[in-house]
């Protein structure tokens, strides 16, 4: 039998799971796997592993462990996930040069004798027929994905992190899943500030009732879907605005409210407020604080972990408690996903002080913690790379580690997706059985 090389799906979208098989070939021969994906501004990502073929004459990628190279253990989608970039110093971005587009990876195999096969698989993060519209009404900048079947949807709200910008894949993502989605940039996008500093949070009451008004959700469905800042605002928008909020999800989130930090205009400084509501700062947990210090980061060894500075602002028990989001006021189902290496924050820490609280206050709607031992603060969605575990700030440019391993974090980012489409689905349902009053 002639050596063959067998990718299925080979067109589907980024969170299916690819059957990689090399068949044809003598039990224990030797085969070496390399990829190759274009991502970002034109850089490539790359990843090789060697195998030994079974006794049946193949390796199937979903049963067999590689001998060495980029990962170990048995992962059907490790050569994705274990890719760096071929240009250590070039902009990190995981997905492609248009944020929502296609991603093309090609795969080789190379036999001991020179052989050499070829194939490629294509990763998605629109499903077919979904739509993709730019929204700049009422001063918003934000895009909204509509998925194919007809509507009305539930509607997902996506906000990004310190990072700035509008979180385009995941919004597409939520939208070939079902649900509308928009995606909300309230910073370092366009007609925005460059910085989080002195954020109005108005601004996102103007964008959740915009989805009321023109999207008319699904039973009145509305869920907020946030990471790392966009995890601590998503909690804090639930909490100021129950009548237009369902469900929140919040990845890695902070159970405080937390000032600019290094998202911040140089001209405010770091302890500068970020969110500013009703003309009036939000208390963070850096004001008035009497522990608080930035010298475990700024002086802390390399690699610079962020959580170090914010656990020591967690030891004065006053500041934390004026700082404290009110989650309690959320009217809805509450998902919090965490990790225990966080680098940038203590956002497992965090998501147990935001489930012990509600548990408190007897909080009526269900509230799940997922939170992935030795994992980092970079809970994604799967199949992307995990090997980016030390970053610039893209504002502050201040080195840094997000924490965790490239194996961890690759079973967060699929744990996680799993339990986010199962906990919407819940939500979703459990909205259209209350009574319309509080739909």
């Amino acid at each position: 039998m002639q050596a063959q090389l067998e990718i299925s799906p080979q067109t589907a979208l980024i969170d299916v799971p690819r059957r990689i098989i090399v068949r044809g070939l003598a039990p224990g021969r030797r085969v070496t796997l390399r990829t190759r994906t274009v991502r970002g501004p034109q850089v490539e990502w790359t990843s090789e592993a060697s195998f030994l073929a079974g006794a049946d004459g193949s390796v199937d990628l979903g049963r067999d462990a590689p001998v060495d190279g980029s990962y170990s253990g048995v992962s059907a989608m490790g050569l994705v996930w274990s890719q760096t970039q071929t240009i250590p110093d070039a902009p990190h971005d995981p997905f492609a040069a248009e944020p929502s587009a296609a991603l093309t990876t090609e795969v080789r195999a190379l036999l001991d004798d020179g052989t050499e096969l070829s194939g490629h698989f294509v990763q998605e993060l629109a499903a077919e027929g979904v739509t993709r519209r730019e929204i700049r009404d009422e001063g918003l900048s934000a895009t909204l994905f509509t998925p194919a079947t007809p509507g009305p949807h539930p509607v997902v709200m996506v906000l990004n992190g310190s990072g700035g910008g509008i979180n385009e894949p995941r919004a597409a993502l939520y939208a070939s899943r079902g649900y509308a989605a928009l995606a909300v940039g309230y910073f370092k996008s366009p007609g925005r500030s460059d910085y989080i500093s002195d954020t109005q949070l108005e601004y996102f009451e103007t964008a959740l009732q915009w989805i009321h008004r023109e999207l008319h959700p699904k039973d009145g469905f509305v869920a907020l879907s946030g990471q790392s800042r966009g995890g601590e605002l998503v909690l804090l928008l639930g909490s100021l605005f129950p009548h237009l909020v369902k469900a929140v999800i919040g990845y890695v989130p902070s159970a405080l409210v937390h000032c600019a930090q290094n998202a911040c205009d140089p001209a405010k400084g770091r302890e500068g407020p970020a969110w500013i509501f009703r003309g009036q700062p939000i208390p963070d947990i850096w004001s008035n604080n009497r522990t608080a210090s930035w010298a475990p980061w700024d002086e802390g060894p390399e690699p610079r972990r962020h959580t170090a500075a914010m656990l020591t602002a967690l030891q004065d028990p006053d500041a934390v408690e004026r700082a404290r989001i009110r989650v309690e006021r959320i009217d809805g189902p509450v998902m919090l996903l965490s990790a225990t290496d966080d680098g940038s924050w203590p956002s497992s820490l965090y998501s147990k002080m935001v489930k012990d609280h509600l548990a408190a206050n007897h909080h009526p709607y269900p509230v799940e913690h997922h939170d992935w031992e030795g994992g980092g603060h970079a809970i994604l969605f799967p199949y992307v790379p995990t090997t980016h575990l030390f970053y610039a700030h893209p504002v502050s440019k201040r080195l840094s580690t997000s924490g965790g391993t490239p194996a961890v974090n690759a079973l967060a980012n699929e744990q996680s997706w799993i339990a986010v489409q199962a906990f919407l689905a819940r939500a979703t349902a459990t909205q259209a059985n209350r009574p319309k009053a509080q739909a």
